[in-house]
């Protein structure tokens, strides 16, 4: 949900964002989230995606002042590691709200709040009160994506910051940059059949590129960004394995792959043969005014 159900994130998404790079030609929409949260190996992929991401998320944290009393809310939490990296980070005297779609994997207690939410539909839960809110790899999947981000701001107090990360897909397609045999050629071919499904449900794998602007269209100021490009090593690989069998049924009712195929490709991840890599992940912030400019008329 990510999130709003992102994976974390975001429920289904029928959209007219399609990516013309991807397999399979033109098709009718399907629904519901690919990577949804009900499955055993959305918890396989909360924890390599944190292995990947969390330490950059972290550091953007820092950057921008969370610290002891800070109010949060998680947007599309679907695991557990920010929501309680949050919780450390503020303290008793902060507050820290995750929500998702499917908070199934959040607990409560563990010095955050939990709410079922979905920021494509419902209001900001206690609007302008909040010193941070942030979202990773969940609007690339909200069809309604300007939607979500006026709830994310409209949440913001005055001077609080909205951090946004999410993928550009299209930005780099691969699945091994070093497409230098079968395996890797293989391993491409398998994510670009896991695009075609994504862009069959609405993702927009464009997305990331867009969020500076998107920041400053929804109202916010000193707007920046940056990007971050994991390469090989373990987390890489389980991560991929995770995802690979979770959208394995997917895969095979749409006709993109077959059965012997991706048990070649799990077997080539397993035996460390491939370096692969993810979609840049960029993450953007701005800031709500201190003060709204007049309105006029």
């Amino acid at each position: 949900m990510t999130s709003s159900s992102r994976q974390q994130h975001a429920g289904g998404r029928p959209d007219s964002n399609r990516d013309t790079g991807a397999l399979g030609g033109e098709s009718a929409p399907a629904s519901g989230y690919l990577l949804d949260n009900a499955r055993v190996e959305a918890g396989e992929r909360f924890v390599w995606l944190a292995e990947l991401f969390d330490g950059v998320t972290r550091g953007h944290f820092e950057r921008l002042g969370v610290g002891a009393g800070s109010r949060c809310w998680e947007v599309g939490a679907g695991g557990t590691s920010i929501p309680e990296a949050l919780a450390a980070t503020v303290g008793p005297t902060g507050y820290v709200l995750a929500t998702d779609i499917d908070p199934s994997w959040l607990k409560a207690g563990d010095g955050y709040d939990v709410r079922r939410h979905d920021v494509a539909a419902d209001p900001a839960p206690e609007p302008g009160t909040f010193d941070l809110v942030h979202a990773r790899l969940v609007l690339v999947h909200v069809p309604d994506r300007a939607r979500a981000l006026a709830t994310m701001a409209a949440a913001l107090k005055p001077g609080g910051w909205l951090l946004i990360e999410d993928a550009d897909t299209a930005l780099q397609p691969l699945a091994c940059v070093d497409d230098s045999g079968p395996e890797q050629q293989r391993a491409n071919r398998l994510r670009d059949a896991i695009r075609e499904l994504l862009t069959r449900r609405g993702a927009d794998l464009r997305y990331g590129r867009t969020l500076p602007r998107a920041l400053r269209e929804a109202g916010l100021v000193d707007v920046a960004a940056s990007g971050s490009f994991p390469v090989g090593g373990p987390a890489c690989n389980r991560l991929e394995a995770s995802t690979i069998r979770h959208v394995r049924r997917e895969l095979l009712e749409a006709g993109l792959t077959d059965a012997t195929e991706l048990d070649a490709h799990l077997a080539a991840i397993d035996a460390g043969k491939l370096d692969l890599t993810l979609a840049p992940l960029i993450s953007a912030w701005g800031r709500r005014p201190e003060k709204q400019p007049p309105t006029h008329g």
